[in-house]
């Protein structure tokens, strides 16, 4: 008995890769006309355009007239669109931008007639463990993907599950997503290929028709398609054609019994290509400042602005998502496509700073002009250090910092900045020329506070924030000209700056609030108690109280908890050679491992009370490249210092690290180790709305070597260890789970290599990328090493990772100077342990009025409490497309009880 079928034609549009946007823009174009064409001409054409709304918007923005007919497709079924604006790379974006780009696409297609309710994820490089319950809370029930299933997955179906318990049912495009093109390889034997076909993978289909993907990278299918397959249906055979949706809503009878928990990552049946977690490592820091900055301009713009800045923020958020398509954030395009992506990353951070400063100006003009505000992106109250330029310190008294409770906190001094900035001889003619450095009122980049004039002297005093009143530049100019005419002959004109220094500060912030404070002089008597905790440090030694650090002679690090945990050899680099691509690492056959610095140096910079400082010098010898035979390194070798900086604070319990270099040797992989004290079997890392458990390996047994090196994006930990991080990349335990091996750099020169030590086959052409090797570039890396013996959990890594990787926001006054604080502000508050709330947003609603949306997760497998507080009197349960789910009255308090793993939006209002 023949098989039924049903094809379904599509492409696969990477929106730019090997050729960059508008180059694949202009065959997108191409394509899609031909759809149309084919579409319009036979009504039993149908036509699924890759799940991603940005094709059609692209297409559409080319060809603005061909709007009707793109909707009217989708009217009558032809066309599926959507739901995604982006096919992203799911693990080098925040889980918020995934909940954003499904959001966007959505609203895309509706304005089209509809997207098409599938979470179609094609050809992402693994999917996240939270990928179920994003889709389940969009309303979605069906998912369709390739990559990551693992081998228990015998059949074309599964039930993905979510660590909630969330459920859709995917489709398992196992043989690809264009299964379907060989069977069309020859139009006149179409039958016969199909039975062919069918008989080979028999054992996956059970009841249900087979499913033929017709359609591949960069290509519309052929005119001539429909009329292909109605001729082999003419020979007896059932073969239908249809969109993906209507195949999985209308041609599936069998019951799908088989359960996938979590994170799909296995090498079994498709290239996953890990590697592209750790090439150009500078995309995947812009993707994290982006996002941090769009996230912070959001949140204090729905708290404290008047205005709706939702045009920009839009604008923000779609650079972002963009720039998450798997073929961009991931570095495996082009170096002229990768420059774009790093222009459009900077561009929507650029864009978000614009609307976070404009909200704070408001709240900024009601602070006198010698004070600070400081407005905190966290719905919970903290202390954090914020570093300020100040007035110096008279003599005989230290800087004190008072609140506008007149609460007094000591200071640290970090630096001070001379007060002669130019002391020089001109002679009368030419003092005009002097006047012309004057901008208005600024002079050397600061202001004039008031000027001397005197025969054959004129002085300058400048300040930060003038209080001598008006300056009139007319008024001076005159004076000048009417004394150098009365009083020839050289001139002395001196140039002084008030006292400044740049000093340490200890802010206490309410929840998603406003505090300001004021540094002034304070008796030199008036020391911190005995009790107060300090930082302090030697060139060897740090400690806060909570964490001991010592710098050994290897420049590595000692780091002692405050519970007795002991890592030792923090920071270790081990440096080897990469002969592999931006998709896969390789290393040489016979790698040369550089681990030894070949000397070390360690220098105290700042001593405490507040902040202890060491900057570790280590100079390494690193093969400046491959051999000719690339399973070698070469012989010659390039000097390169590693400057780490090593930074406690008082009242944290870890010790923040600063790496940089700047990388002068191709073709390598640079690895920073955290030693544990014993063996771990497992480790986690944080990142889209949940914490991932792996074990020591990957499975295997497709085209690649099943490397255990797994995405993080917030924090990675194992046994006594734990590693907050400042962006997404990758980690492996490794030495039998005795170290954390992050890696710092991996520089290559080819998007694919033809032949790769560790995989079958190329990933994509051999196309060189010079740019992907880094070199002349520095490389920065900030993170930070908690030790506790009780692991991630007890030591709250979610809250800590919040406050490491955002900083409070800080910024001068603007009202007159002198005049009073005003008093703190607390925005909506969020209380519970393990609640991580990835959005707080002014929302619009036509019906019930404008709010603000707050999204929360538990990050536990215990599930977790939440109370919201704020000023609100009403609280709306919503979906991911932010449809009310629940409405209830709720007067400045909301208490949530959120299940394991839960996400759960709310409207406050």
């Amino acid at each position: 008995m023949q098989k039924p079928a049903v094809f379904v034609p599509h492409f696969h549009w990477d929106r730019e890769w090997y050729e960059p946007f508008q180059v694949f823009r202009h065959r997108l174009v191409t394509a899609l006309d031909t759809v149309l064409e084919t579409a319009e001409a036979d009504p039993g054409f149908r036509f699924t355009a890759d799940g991603q709304m940005a094709a059609v918007e692209d297409y559409l923005q080319m060809r603005p007239e061909n709007r009707d007919r793109v909707a009217a497709l989708v009217a009558a079924g032809q066309l599926a669109v959507g739901p995604w604006l982006i096919l992203l790379d799911e693990f080098l974006c925040s889980g918020e931008t995934i909940v954003r780009n499904l959001r966007m696409g959505w609203e895309s297609a509706a304005g089209l007639g509809g997207p098409m309710p599938v979470g179609y994820l094609p050809d992402m490089f693994g999917h996240i463990a939270q990928m179920p319950q994003i889709l389940a809370r969009a309303g979605l029930e069906h998912a369709a993907l390739w990559r990551g299933v693992p081998g228990t997955v015998d059949g074309h179906a599964f039930r993905w599950r979510a660590p909630d318990g969330s459920e859709v049912r995917t489709e398992f495009l196992f043989d690809g997503y264009d299964n379907g093109l060989d069977v069309l390889l020859v139009p006149d034997r179409i039958g016969r290929a199909l039975d062919d076909y069918a008989r080979m993978t028999a054992g996956r289909w059970g009841g249900d028709p087979l499913l033929a993907m017709a359609g591949t990278d960069h290509h519309a299918p052929d005119p001539e398609l429909a009329a292909w397959l109605r001729r082999a249906a003419g020979e007896g055979r059932a073969i239908t054609l249809a969109t993906l949706d209507a195949y999985l809503r209308e041609h599936l009878r069998d019951e799908v019994t088989t359960v996938v928990t979590g994170e799909l990552r296995s090498h079994v049946r498709g290239n996953i290509l890990p590697g592209v977690l750790s090439v150009r490592l500078g995309l995947k820091q812009r993707m994290a400042l982006a996002e941090r900055t769009v996230d912070h301009a959001e949140r204090t713009n729905a708290l404290w602005s008047e205005s709706d800045e939702t045009p920009f923020l839009t604008l923000a958020w779609r650079k972002i998502i963009e720039s998450t398509a798997h073929d961009s954030v991931v570095g495996s395009g082009t170096d002229e496509t990768c420059d774009q992506v790093a222009a459009r990353l900077d561009e929507a951070a650029q864009t978000a700073r614009a609307v976070r400063d404009a909200a704070l100006s408001g709240p900024a003009a009601r602070v006198p002009g010698d004070a600070h505000l400081v407005a905190n992106p966290l719905p919970f109250p903290r202390t954090a250090l914020v570093e300020v330029e100040v007035g110096g310190p008279a003599e005989g008294s230290v800087p004190v910092a008072t609140g506008a409770d007149g609460s007094t906190h000591p200071v640290q001094l970090v630096s001070e900045a001379p007060t002669i900035l130019g002391d020089e001889r001109v002679d009368a003619a030419h003092l005009e020329r002097v006047l012309r450095r004057i901008h208005r009122r600024e002079l050397f980049g600061r202001l004039i506070d008031r000027y001397e004039l005197t025969p054959h002297s004129l002085v300058f005093h400048l300040a930060d924030v003038p209080t001598s009143g008006p300056f009139d530049l007319l008024v001076l100019r005159r004076e000048v000209a009417e004394a150098a005419q009365a009083h020839p002959g050289e001139w002395r004109v001196v140039t002084l700056d008030q006292r400044r220094a740049t000093a340490l500060v200890p802010v206490t912030v309410p929840a998603s609030g406003l505090t300001s404070f004021r540094v002034g002089p304070g008796e030199r008597t008036a020391t911190p108690p005995a009790a107060t905790a300090r930082a302090t440090a030697t060139a060897r030694a740090l400690s806060n109280g909570l964490v001991d650090v010592v710098v050994t002679d290897d420049g590595t690090l000692d780091v002692i908890g405050a519970d007795g945990t002991v890592l030792r050899g923090v920071g270790r680099l081990v440096d080897g050679g990469d002969r592999g691509d931006s998709y896969n690492y390789a290393p040489p056959a016979h790698d040369t491992l550089v681990s030894e610095p070949a000397d070390t140096t360690a220098e105290l910079l700042e001593s405490g009370p507040l902040r202890a400082r060491v900057r570790v010098t280590r100079h390494y010898a690193w093969p400046a490249a491959l051999s000719d035979d690339r399973d070698l390194r070469g012989d010659r070798t390039v000097s390169t210092p590693v400057v780490m900086l090593v930074e406690l604070r008082v009242g944290e319990p870890f010790v923040r690290l600063t790496t940089s270099f700047l990388n002068e040797s191709a073709d390598h992989r640079l690895r920073l180790h955290v030693p544990l004290p014993e063996p771990a079997d497992r480790s986690a890392s944080a990142g889209q709305f949940a914490v991932t458990e792996r074990g020591l390996t990957a499975e295997g047994g497709w085209g690649e070597y099943p490397l255990p090196t797994f995405p993080a994006e917030s924090f990675v930990s194992a046994g006594a260890a734990t590693v907050l991080l400042d962006h997404s990349g990758e980690y492996e335990l490794v030495g039998g789970g005795t170290e954390i091996a992050l890696t710092l750099l991996r520089a290559i020169g080819s998007i694919s290599v033809n032949i790769h030590p560790l995989r079958d086959e190329p990933a994509a052409s051999e196309i060189p990328v010079p740019g992907a090797q880094e070199l002349g570039t520095r490389v920065e890396h900030r993170f930070a090493v908690l030790p506790s013996a009780d692991g991630r959990r007890e030591a709250d890594a979610v809250a800590l990772a919040e406050e490491f990787r955002n900083d409070v926001l800080v910024t001068r006054g603007t009202a007159p100077v002198g005049g009073s604080l005003p008093p703190d502000a607390e925005g909506v508050r969020v209380e519970g342990e393990h609640v991580h709330v990835s959005a707080l947003r002014r929302v619009a609603d036509d019906e019930h009025g404008p709010g603000t949306e707050v999204r929360l997760t538990a990050m536990s497998d215990t599930g977790a409490h939440a109370r919201l507080t704020g000023t609100f009197t009403e609280a709306a349960t919503v979906d991911l497309l932010g449809r009310t789910l629940s409405r209830e009255p709720a007067a400045a308090a909301l208490e949530l009880a959120l299940g394991p793993w839960e996400i759960r939006t709310v409207v406050l209002r």
